[in-house]
């Protein structure tokens, strides 16, 4: 696909670009870049198809510049990445994608903006910030997410580390790593290195860079958020145990004389005074529950339970 940057996107064939006057996107196939690099005539000395796509940049050629994009899958941050190359320089900028999902975002640019002073930058703006756009609601969701897991801890109704809490911290994980990289590409735009940009258009990519600063700094709390998460459980269950250690040794407490009692009377010595008492069987078993019922009262005085 082709299009013309005027006040939108228009689309053209590629015979157009060259004669129009008007600085062009182009979204290609990598076998269709292959086949048709040169026509474009940029001097590229890194290609496109050579840089790992693993990861957001920009490498500065001598007329040119190249790239690529990893961008976290939003529907499923734990997946595998989106994936696309480009190329640019003064004229235009070509888009490598295979797997479609560049090329739907410029397909929703050119359905959905119009510029006043269209130029080159501000369709990098907004193809930057389309793959940003949803970001802010994303956190928030996850963060409505923490809010309810802390609410389940806070009621103690958790009964041990939530699974929920590793994966939200991985994919917090995965977009601080995405951000860090977008701002770095875009500080790479802002230094225009090759006089590419008008110097009156560089505030594109600082407005950009602000905003995913931002979005750097809402993940990163959110992951401090987490972390306090899991400290909380960890106090939780610690308290929970300590309940249950304190209850088996009152227990323990009680029945410890009542043992002894036992084991007492258990012995079998012929001379025991005791075992020819009439009342000497109900006297034992008062004794034992005025035991049980003194340890209790001062237990209860002591705020042991």
């Amino acid at each position: 696909m082709y299009y013309l940057i005027k006040d939108l996107l228009e689309e053209c064939g590629a015979e157009d670009i060259s004669g129009s006057g008007a600085q062009y996107v182009a979204v290609l196939t990598s076998e269709e870049w292959r086949k048709q690099k040169d026509s474009f005539d940029m001097v590229i000395d890194m290609e496109p198809e050579m840089i790992d796509r693993h990861e957001t940049k920009a490498i500065v050629n001598y007329d040119s510049l190249t790239g690529c994009f990893s961008v976290p899958n939003r529907g499923n941050l734990s997946g595998e990445n989106h994936s696309f190359a480009f190329a640019l320089d003064e004229k235009g900028i070509v888009i490598i994608d295979d797997e479609g999902y560049a090329s739907e975002m410029v397909r929703r640019i050119k359905q959905t903006k119009k510029w006043r002073l269209p130029s080159l930058e501000r369709f990098l703006y907004d193809f930057l910030e389309e793959i940003i756009s949803g970001d802010l609601k994303l956190l928030e969701s996850i963060e409505s997410q923490l809010d309810g897991t802390e609410k389940r801890i806070l009621k103690d109704v958790i009964d041990e580390m939530p699974e929920e809490l590793n994966d939200i911290r991985g994919d917090l994980l995965d977009l601080r790593v995405h951000y860090e990289q977008m701002v770095d590409f875009g500080q790479e735009l802002q230094e225009n290195e090759n006089g590419f940009f008008k110097t009156e258009n560089l505030r594109y990519f600082r407005l950009f860079t602000d905003r995913v600063m931002r979005l750097q700094d809402i993940a990163a709390s959110l992951r401090e958020y987490v972390v306090q998460l899991r400290d909380l459980v960890q106090s939780q269950l610690g308290v929970r145990q300590n309940k249950i250690m304190t209850l088996l040794t009152l227990v323990t407490s009680i029945f410890l004389p009542l043992t002894l009692i036992a084991g007492w009377y258990g012995m079998n010595f012929k001379y025991m005074p005791e075992l020819q008492m009439r009342y000497a069987y109900p006297v034992v078993i008062a004794v034992s529950v005025a035991i049980v019922i003194g340890c209790l009262i001062w237990f209860k005085k002591k705020k042991w339970m």
